[in-house]
């Protein structure tokens, strides 16, 4: 079934007020959170909904239509020495302002920042067609129900977003990278929380399943070498620096995710460092490539697109554990593992489209770090 297209928010209105299911979409990086094509939801494209409508660098704050691209609000915040301090994860070219928001997932130089934290107002279609707002444009206008925060790892189940405000960070004027050659995940989970409440501040904290962990601060150009070894030497084994090249790659390999293989999939797993071990012994056993994020607080895994998801489903909820499946063919229910929300999230369902126009459900008030 072909896409609708909305260039306006009238146009996402009539669509919504059509009565059948739908899903929006704008940049199709999320895939698997996609409506099936052959299937009765339709995708409502709202690509089309792009551009800055407002930014003031002095306030750390900006307004822009839920389309946009990322790469354009990258280049904006960087020309005044800004940026998004969640780090949306690059899933390709096209990743938007809104999907970013919608999928409510920080990528890896987001330890501490969450999005939730930074989205400050919205405004989107509800589920009857009504133009629906809260939050405002600037941090201390933020008033009334926290309509922002709810729509961040809403997957679009909750209304279509049309309009987005942020709050931004200054963007640090350098940075650094050290490596440590922690040996097994047991002593990497040690390191992570030692780097964690360590004296130098990290802004991301990698792990790896053998324990090697990636530590990155930022800061002032003129410290930052000194920082970076003082960093080294806070725990024992001492780390190494990366040259300024290599740190590049990494964590550009990192935010696309390039270790994922195009015929597999990439979840989300929110995780604890304490559930870590008993999670990555059963990935383990079914050979998965995956990786520890935002100190351990987030699993990314690789699942083959040639398994069933439900697989991956119920290990998870056998850990008690919920995530979210990003990429690859569309699926009927993104959302798998141990089921979470409950009677909130349906409270909120009914509220916000109660006639289940959305792809008829929505997911849990939730998405990951």
């Amino acid at each position: 079934m072909s896409a609708l297209l909305a260039t306006d928010v009238a146009a996402v209105q009539e669509a919504v007020r059509a009565g059948r299911p739908l899903l929006p979409v704008a940049g199709g990086t999320q895939t698997a959170t996609h409506p099936d094509p052959a299937g009765p939801v339709r995708a409502l494209d709202v690509s089309g909904l792009r551009g800055v409508v407002d930014y003031d660098p002095a306030e750390l704050t900006f307004t822009a239509r839920a389309g946009t691209p990322l790469a354009e609000i990258d280049a904006m915040l960087a020309s005044h020495g800004q940026h998004l301090p969640f780090d949306p994860p690059r899933l390709g070219e096209g990743a938007t302002l809104g999907g970013a928001v919608a999928a409510g997932v920080s990528g890896p130089n987001g330890f501490a920042a969450g999005v939730r934290d930074f989205v400050i107002g919205v405004r989107f279609v509800d589920g009857s067609g009504r133009l629906a707002m809260g939050g405002g444009k600037v941090v201390k206008n933020a008033a009334g129900f926290d309509l922002p925060k709810l729509m961040a790892g809403s997957l679009g189940r909750l209304g279509v977003m049309v309009e987005l405000s942020l709050k931004v960070f200054p963007r640090p004027a350098a940075t650094a990278t050290v490596r440590f050659p922690t040996a097994g995940l047991p002593a990497g989970l040690a390191a992570i929380a030692a780097l964690a409440r360590g004296p130098v501040p990290v802004s991301a904290l990698d792990l790896t399943p053998d324990g090697a962990v990636t530590a990155r601060i930022g800061g002032d150009a003129g410290l930052i070498e000194v920082r970076a070894e003082r960093l080294a030497r806070s725990i024992e084994p001492r780390g190494e620096p990366l040259a300024p090249a290599a740190e590049s790659a990494h964590w550009e390999e990192a935010r696309r995710f390039a270790w994922v293989g195009a015929d597999e999939r990439l979840v989300v797993v929110p995780a604890a460092p304490r559930r870590v071990l008993a999670l990555d012994a059963d990935l383990h056993r079914r050979g998965l490539h995956r990786r520890y994020g935002l100190a351990a607080n987030v699993a990314w895994i690789a699942w083959p697109q040639a398994e069933p998801a439900a697989e991956l489903s119920d290990l998870l909820a056998a850990q008690a554990a919920s995530g979210v499946v990003l990429t690859g063919p569309p699926l009927p229910e993104p959302l798998i593992g141990a089921a979470t929300g409950g009677a909130f999230a349906r409270r909120i369902a009914a509220a916000l489209d109660p006639a289940g126009i959305f792809a008829g459900s929505a997911p849990a008030a939730g998405g990951a770090r």
